[in-house]
């Protein structure tokens, strides 16, 4: 049983009203940089800082580290529960709008789509980890992934053969990468090379020349739609 002074800790760390602009920013599954919560939450960065920690401490945020990046979520589904909770009966009281974050590149083009060392990014990257995942093809966790066995199935469909690839190199098979502009995963790893490269020779994407930002051929919009249910407008 939860105690009341558990319940009046949580209670009052998400009552803050920075504290609740930045958990209200990552509600939707982003990873966003303390720099950048801080933003959100019309604060310094010094002073965003100490109220990660404190959010960090009490498990209702995590912290996931990629290269020189640090970067928060949720630290679980129950705390996005909670928030929608809280968001539910504070409904039709007045309030001003949230501030808006936009992150990642300024270009709208690497933010739909673009090329993130040999995987696929942006937009369009992280739509088809979601949908490989939904189909159960793959699943991820926070530092690893695996292809199913139905997921091999799949890519052996499409003409890939992840195992064939697999066998040619020491690299991870399936990885989560977290995308600099959704702040979500898309896939690395070989699955994500090979996947890259099927787009590419099968004409369902174009590079774009002096740019990482790719494009969606007429061909492509079509293919992704029938064989991962991925629509990108």
């Amino acid at each position: 049983m939860v105690s009341n002074t558990s319940f009046a800790e949580i209670a009052a760390l998400a009552g803050d009203p920075a504290r609740w602009s930045m958990l209200n920013a990552l509600i939707d599954g982003r990873a966003l940089t303390a720099t950048e919560l801080a933003q959100v939450a019309g604060i310094s960065p010094q002073t965003a800082s100490g109220h990660l920690n404190r959010l960090t401490q009490a498990e209702l945020l995590a912290v996931e580290k990629q290269g020189r990046h640090r970067y928060h979520r949720l630290a679980s589904p129950a705390v996005a529960q909670m928030l929608e909770g809280i968001m539910q009966v504070a409904a039709g009281r007045p309030d001003t709008a949230p501030r808006r974050l936009v992150t990642g590149p300024r270009d709208a083009a690497l933010r739909y789509a673009r090329t993130c060392y040999d995987h696929l990014a942006g937009r369009l990257g992280v739509a088809l980890a979601d949908a490989l995942i939904a189909a159960g093809h793959v699943e991820l966790a926070t530092d690893g992934g695996l292809v199913t066995d139905s997921g091999i199935a799949f890519f052996a469909r499409l003409g890939a053969n992840l195992e064939k690839s697999a066998g040619t190199t020491k690299r991870v098979l399936c990885r989560p990468c977290l995308d600099w502009s959704e702040r979500r995963p898309h896939l690395a790893g070989v699955v994500g090379a090979v996947l890259r490269t099927h787009c590419l020779s099968s004409g369902w994407i174009r590079g774009v020349e002096g740019t990482r930002a790719v494009t969606i051929t007429p061909k492509g919009q079509r293919a992704l739609q029938e064989k991962f249910g991925v629509s990108l407008s």
